[in-house]
């Protein structure tokens, strides 16, 4: 019998969220631990019966990610129409990266991955979990006759999650977000895949 998840302490989520605020603020790599428990309202001794240190709440953040993007990933593998799937991904995934707070911690998050091989790899699994959903796409894509045949279908997958997302740090400069620039990323995405 599997084992049940334990729940989350509320308090661990409340420490989660003020290490983004904090993230958000300040830059992951100048915040220390004891921001962190400030912002929490929470002392030292408290945060640290949630977590080791600061690695362990980014760490902590990746697993949240995993649930997030879960829709994305359910949407791409073995789709019955891969071209609606493909569209639909594109547009809910620019949205979501385009949320400020989405696209600085994903800059701050990958500044750090660069650094630190143990973040570089935790992050790296979501990634990789994304692109081999896009992959799944793409290929009963081809199968299907909808998209071109492509030698490596990984580096488009990489290339389509670069563009999307550079798109979503190029939005930072605005104040909202500019669906009229998605929907001609979109289609501009669509009609390079399609046969």
């Amino acid at each position: 019998m599997p084992e049940k998840e334990k729940p989350v302490h509320p308090r661990k989520i409340e420490i989660v969220e003020a290490a983004v605020t904090c993230f958000l603020e300040r830059g992951y790599h100048q915040t220390g631990v004891r921001d962190i428990a400030k912002q929490a309202g929470v002392s030292l001794g408290n945060l640290y019966n949630h977590f080791k240190g600061k690695e362990d709440v980014l760490a902590f953040i990746a697993e949240i990610e995993v649930e997030e993007t879960g829709h994305f990933i359910e949407l791409l593998v073995e789709p019955n129409d891969p071209l609606a799937a493909l569209e639909q991904f594109i547009y809910e995934y620019a949205i979501y990266i385009s949320h400020p707070e989405n696209a600085l911690l994903g800059v701050e998050i990958l500044t750090e991955a660069i650094r630190n091989p143990m973040i570089s790899d935790v992050f790296g699994k979501n990634r990789t979990r994304l692109v081999d959903a896009l992959v799944s796409c793409l290929n009963k894509g081809i199968k299907l006759r909808v998209f071109a045949s492509y030698d490596d279908l990984s580096t488009i997958a990489f290339m389509m999650l670069d563009t999307l997302e550079g798109r979503g740090i190029r939005n930072l400069e605005q104040s909202t977000i500019d669906e009229t620039s998605i929907r001609s990323l979109q289609s501009f995405i669509l009609n390079g895949l399609k046969l």
